[in-house]
């Protein structure tokens, strides 16, 4: 008989609670169990003594007779110090999906473009000190001509 000490979910909906258990791997989550061994309330602040409870001595009984952890189980008896702790590994889990590699090289290409950008306007902002001055006078015509304009348009709009 296969061994797994495992998490089976209680509580109401969106109110989950966990009895720690040691169970045949071949039953439900939630279905037949052999020993309770414990609670994990996940609601509670994570450093709070009442989050996880175990009763270490039986833990430690099935662990010795065969029973498997779960990756959960294994990750609270790890953090409790019973157990060395393992180097996961899993690659293919931190790796973004295509759309976040999508979204991710189009905000690079925008990043890159902004950067040549400025090194373009530099050069010509030079130039453009020199040709502001008859830009101005040019600027002092045009508002009475802007004004003119606009008498003329306020006119027509009454």
């Amino acid at each position: 008989m296969a061994m797994k000490i495992r998490l089976a979910r209680g509580g109401s909906k969106k109110r989950p609670h966990y009895s720690i258990v040691a169970a045949d791997s071949r039953m439900a989550r939630d279905g037949r169990f052999i020993e309770k061994l414990g609670t994990y309330n996940p609601l509670l602040a994570k450093d709070s003594e009442e989050r996880v409870k175990m009763n270490m001595e039986r833990v430690e009984y099935w662990l010795s007779v065969g029973a498997q952890p779960t990756d959960r189980i294994a990750r609270m008896l790890e953090a409790a110090g019973h157990r060395a702790k393992v180097e996961r590994n899993n690659p293919q889990k931190a790796e973004p999906g295509k759309k976040a590699v999508e979204r991710a090289e189009e905000k690079a290409a925008k990043a890159a473009a902004a950067a040549e950008a400025p090194a373009e306007e530099e050069a010509p902002a030079e130039e453009a000190q020199v040709e502001e001055a008859p830009a101005e006078a040019e600027a002092e015509d045009a508002p009475a001509d802007d004004a003119a304009a606009a008498g003329d348009n306020a006119g027509k709009a009454e």
